[in-house]
């Protein structure tokens, strides 16, 4: 994969014509690619001689598998395989591509309509970068992300955050939303606070329905805690969890096939092994 740039791999004399216009490296190469893949996927749903499984899918049937490619991305990063990232990235393209075209044959918006409108869009929350505008940063940026909001008739302070988000996400999110109302722990003490006072309302409750509510609070209270330190949830929990997985498999592989058969105070030991050598 080229790593060069469009603008750095165009020769300075490339308007004179050395280039060729349908290298793979030109704009018009790469314009050429897109084409190819949004033809790919016609063929693909043509209702006579496309794919049989690519025919019947819905925006919800595929809605998942879009979901999942988005966290195969972030897997590839935080492994920091470039190669798989490549291809993780062309595996979410396809997905674009795949609703675009479902879009469009319901007349609703293709490809191209999806391309302008990020666009206009990039163009008008940066109007210090692209129209000259004096005045730039974070807090214009959520100025003009409530004007559309507006226009789209959204007015609550919490609409528009997106259900589908991960829980952890959609939390922080909701957090952060109602903070721009002045609704927030005025610093971090507050909400580590909470913690305690949800933890307790756990440990009171006796019903199973009480204490799934109990503990949405307490984690509730938990990503309020790390909203206010800085931290991301959701990253945080991903460390952890890829944290568990890499010390189990290090447990397992120390055991052996014995591993399943020890106590559980062997097992911790066994724990507490891997730990000291990570350290």
């Amino acid at each position: 994969m080229s790593t060069a740039s469009p603008r750095s791999a165009t020769p300075a004399n490339a308007q004179d014509g050395d280039q060729r216009a349908d290298h793979p490296g030109s704009a018009t190469g790469r314009a050429a690619d897109i084409a190819r893949l949004v033809a790919i996927m016609a063929q693909l749903r043509d209702p006579k001689t496309g794919c049989e499984w690519d025919t019947v899918q819905t925006f919800a049937t595929i809605a998942p598998y879009t979901i999942e490619e988005a966290y195969e991305v972030a897997d590839a990063i935080e492994r920091n395989d470039m190669a798989d990232l490549k291809d993780e990235l062309g595996d979410l393209l396809l997905q674009v591509v795949f609703h675009s075209r479902m879009a469009q044959e319901a007349g609703a918006f293709d490809l191209a309509d999806v391309v302008s409108a990020i666009c206009d869009k990039m163009e008008r929350r940066h109007p210090h970068i692209f129209r000259g505008a004096a005045e730039g940063g974070h807090h214009l940026w959520e100025q003009i992300k409530a004007a559309e909001r507006g226009a789209k008739g959204v007015s609550g302070t919490l609409d528009g955050v997106a259900t589908g988000l991960p829980a952890l996400s959609r939390a922080e999110k909701l957090q952060k939303r109602a903070a721009r109302t002045g609704f927030d722990w005025p610093d971090p003490t507050g909400a580590r606070a909470k913690i305690d006072e949800e933890l307790a309302e756990v440990e009171a409750a006796t019903a199973p329905a009480s204490q799934q509510e109990e503990i949405g609070d307490l984690l509730f209270a938990v990503v309020n805690w790390a909203r206010k330190l800085g931290v991301d949830p959701e990253t945080a929990l991903r460390g952890a969890n890829a944290k568990f997985e890499r010390r189990f498999r290090a447990m397992e592989t120390k055991a052996g096939d014995a591993f399943a058969d020890l106590g559980l105070e062997a097992q911790e030991a066994l724990w507490q092994a891997v730990k000291a050598d990570e350290a």
